[in-house]
């Protein structure tokens, strides 16, 4: 059997595009690998990010060193797909002609083409998955309208583009028939979700939808923008319990001038009361967000309005990128004035205040009891997370395994927290009697 590794790197839409792309090379007979080791390969297929300019540094060295694995005779053919061969082709092409092919975002036909391996309209909506088997991710959407001056998304994905909400019922019905029990929406805006289709905003009815398949037990949202946020959104969120009380909203930033050299059409007031509304109408949730720092023009004194915005907003999730200027993006023509060395400096200014904030909250949770998903076994122990935490970015309840044989990796327990760092917390699965008293929430999961 012809044997093919797939590498993805990046972003979860990644992930997603790899998968569907593995799903019909399993279904043309070819025997599919995942960012695998194996030496035995014949092809090697990489999904690159363009990203940014680490993620564009890590996609090259990940093929040329395929290209010495080539000349050594390791592997056959090398084929490159995603935002980098979407945006630099040409010069791909030029600069490193031993792969055998380029290919973008959406050009999955073409790459089963080249290997000879038929296209399946039966399985066009079907994934191999490349997360464990309890959870996935469901894109329900391509590109993005907003045109952040910053971003180089737009030119890589083009407009906004929805799924039909039909096809994103039918491909989650699929994923929970294979076991599935979380879904985690992903879109470059998911509360954008249905304006280009539907001619208004239908994330909440999509998530009302989904959140009434048998078998679900979380749906999760990520990559929200703030602008125009919906409200019916919230409301959902505050009603159905199979709707984590978690959100995913890069603000980027909270000066008036850079929001709008940004672009981002919000101001900083406009973004306090969103974030305000967002905890009001759904008490107890938790936030995730990014942060920009470094860019162009930025002063010590726009910096500082943000540190103390973080330090007050006190966010339960964040991530912070310094600055990098992209190809024809609107930003690229502005001065990059801010030394590397202070956009690192910010960054790890901002995230040390963000450490604190972490470990405060962290031990506000110590004697909670939480109901946790099992993700795997580490270290001897049980890897776990609440609905407040998303897989691979967030933090972790860890639990000793202490030779416990009735626990299964994708299941539902209740914990109790025990102890608490910076970012993990530590804890002890409880019995359902017990949980009902603790647990406030228990009647909604009573099953």
């Amino acid at each position: 059997m012809k044997k093919v590794n797939v590498i993805t790197l990046g972003c979860s839409k990644n992930i997603v595009d790899s998968e569907y792309l593995m799903k019909q090379l399993q279904v043309g007979g070819w025997d599919v690998y995942h960012d695998s080791n194996n030496p035995n390969v014949d092809v090697v297929i990489v999904n690159t990010c363009g990203f940014i300019a680490d993620a564009k540094e890590e996609s090259i060295d990940t093929i040329l060193s395929l290209v010495e694995a080539k000349k050594s005779g390791q592997i056959s053919k090398i084929f490159v797909m995603g935002c980098l061969s979407q945006r630099y082709k040409e010069e791909l092409t030029k600069e490193i002609p031993e792969v055998d092919g380029y290919y973008g975002v959406d050009n999955l036909p073409d790459i089963l083409q080249d290997l000879n391996s038929p296209f399946s309209t039966e399985n066009s909506n079907k994934r191999l998955l490349t997360t464990p088997n309890h959870f996935a991710y469901l894109k329900i959407a391509e590109g993005c309208n907003w045109g952040c001056s910053f971003c180089a998304i737009p030119l890589i994905r083009g407009k906004f583009v929805s799924k039909p909400i039909p096809e994103l019922i039918e491909q989650t019905k699929s994923l929970v028939s294979e076991g599935v029990r979380e879904i985690i929406l992903i879109a470059q805006d998911t509360t954008f979700y249905g304006k280009d289709i539907y001619g208004e905003r239908k994330i909440a009815e999509l998530v009302d939808t989904l959140a009434q398949i048998d078998g679900l037990e979380w749906i999760r949202i990520h990559y929200t923008y703030p602008f125009g946020f919906p409200d019916d959104l919230l409301d959902v969120m505050a009603r159905n319990p199979k709707v984590c009380k978690y959100l995913d909203i890069p603000l980027q930033h909270i000066n008036n001038r850079i929001l709008k050299s940004m672009k981002r059409r919000i101001s900083n007031v406009e973004t306090i009361e969103l974030v305000n509304k967002i905890r009001t109408k759904v008490p107890g949730i938790a936030i995730r967000t990014t942060m920009l720092v470094g860019y162009p023009g930025e002063t010590e004194e726009e910096f500082n309005e943000l540190l103390n915005f973080v330090s007050e907003s006190r966010f339960d999730r964040l991530g912070v990128f310094a600055y990098s200027p992209e190809e024809n993006t609107p930003s690229e023509n502005l001065n990059d004035s801010v030394l590397q060395n202070v956009k690192h400096e910010r960054v790890e200014r901002l995230m040390e205040v963000q450490r604190n904030i972490s470990r405060e909250i962290n031990e506000n949770r110590v004697g909670q009891v939480y109901r946790v998903v099992v993700d795997r076994e580490e270290g001897g122990f049980y890897a776990c997370r609440t609905e407040f935490d998303s897989p691979e970015v967030d933090q972790e309840v860890l639990i000793k395994q202490n030779n416990r044989q009735d626990v299964n990796i994708g299941n539902f327990y209740f914990c109790k927290i025990t102890s608490a760092d910076d970012y993990d917390l530590y804890g002890d699965f409880i019995e359902k009697k017990i949980a009902r008293v603790l647990y406030p929430d228990y009647t909604k999961w009573k099953s």
